[in-house]
């Protein structure tokens, strides 16, 4: 064996601790006392879970909180700012900010990652360009792909659906939208959807982000998915109009979600800080709650989205952190919810991104992480540091506990 880890407490498992044998970069064994030789490590009956998965980040923008002016700190300045900014990007740049942000998802145990990307005519393809480049360079730590959109619209942005196109033929793998920006919301969606067909991809859009739910895309989209067979390959992200809204329209949407097989992603960080803006008493928090979504049958993660830039001028890329915030936020009590809020930043997101070749079995790839906790609930109540990570069986981080130095 390449590596055998002893000691291990698994997630959901029984308090029986058990040893986790690698080798060729895939889990060989699971069980306890394996006799079975090669590098130890010894997990100390601390949580060992399969690796975080970043479902909605923004690597491209990431890290230009000082090249970009926040007097509002809206949503509408924060688009007007960033595209402004984004015209003198170059690949060189993306890659260097990219790189800057990656490594702190890596440190805090992410093994996979879907990134958001923009192109359009101010931009082009040079976001596009450094993401590639970082992807490739950092497999060793991280599996990324890229979710081509349109930030500033589509239908309105002449030359934005030529680049897009090129975008998934040189690279991206996942097509995402924001049809609240467009003229035309609805054929924004149309020719999103039209592209996943084309390509035979999947489908990831940023959608319904507002203060009322008076008009759900949401609904055109789930139409759309069971029209086209998607279920199962189309995600939508965001959506803080459902945090708004009578408890009767919430399950509504929530059955139509589940029915349709869309999945959702809510970024806590960003939704918290873009939201509610407007009321002068009693704000919104606009973080929608997806555990009472998961109740209904709707599959959800947790994510990121963006890191130091005008949209979130905060961020260490900390997967349990947005955990542990949601938990906070949407008011995540029962034991059973709380561990979901840790399954929606790993078993939860796989499902969402598709990743078969993830998980906690004999023959998966070995993506590992090392918490310096005993469960998935006391990680994310007391956001567990990540102590150890692997990735395809090779450690990628080590970060030592803390040692508390007693006087004599």
């Amino acid at each position: 064996m390449d590596l055998i880890i002893r000691s291990a407490r698994l997630p959901g498992a029984s308090d029986e601790l058990v040893d986790i044998a690698v080798a060729d970069g895939r889990i060989a064994a699971i069980g306890p006392g394996l006799a079975a030789e090669g590098e130890e490590l010894d997990a100390g009956a601390r949580l060992v879970a399969p690796g975080f998965v970043e479902t909605h980040i923004h690597l491209d923008k990431s890290c230009i909180v000082d090249r970009c002016e926040a007097r509002r700190g809206d949503l509408e300045e924060a688009i007007q700012e960033v595209a402004r900014a984004k015209k003198d990007f170059t690949a060189e740049d993306v890659y260097e900010r990219g790189k800057r942000t990656l490594e702190k998802s890596v440190a805090h145990g992410t093994t996979h990652m879907r990134t958001q990307l923009e192109v359009d005519p101010g931009i082009g393809l040079r976001g596009l360009e450094g993401v590639v480049a970082l992807a490739k360079d950092y497999r060793w730590a991280i599996d990324v792909e890229i979710c081509v959109f349109p930030q500033e619209g589509l239908t309105n942005n002449p030359g934005t659906e030529e680049l897009m196109v090129e975008a998934l033929k040189s690279g991206a793998t996942v097509v995402g939208a924001a049809p609240y920006t467009d003229t035309d919301p609805k054929a924004q969606i149309d020719r999103v959807f039209a592209m996943a067909r084309e390509f035979d991809i999947d489908i990831d859009m940023h959608l319904d982000f507002g203060p009322t739910a008076d008009e759900l895309d949401l609904i055109y989209v789930c139409e759309l998915s069971e029209r086209y067979g998607r279920g199962g390959r189309t995600a939508i992200g965001h959506v803080t109009k459902l945090s708004n809204t009578s408890p009767e329209r919430f399950e509504q949407a929530a059955r139509r979600l589940a029915d349709a097989g869309v999945a959702l992603t809510v970024l806590p960080s960003t939704d918290l800080f873009l939201m509610g803006r407007d009321p002068e008493h009693g704000p919104i928090r606009g973080v929608t709650a997806t555990h009472k979504l998961l109740h209904h049958g709707v599959n959800c993660s947790l994510s990121t989205n963006n890191v130091l830039n005008p949209f979130t001028p905060f961020g260490d890329c900390s997967l349990i952190r947005m955990a542990n915030l949601n938990a906070n936020i949407c008011h995540i009590g029962a034991k059973s919810d709380v561990r979901e809020c840790f399954n929606m930043i790993t078993t939860r997101s796989a499902k969402l991104m598709n990743l078969d070749d993830y998980g906690l079995a004999p023959g998966k790839s070995a993506d590992l992480v090392v918490l310096d906790s005993d469960s998935p609930e006391r990680a994310v109540a007391e956001l567990a540091p990540v102590l150890h990570a692997f990735k395809r069986g090779r450690r990628t981080i080590t970060r030592p506990p803390v040692q508390i130095h007693r006087p004599d």
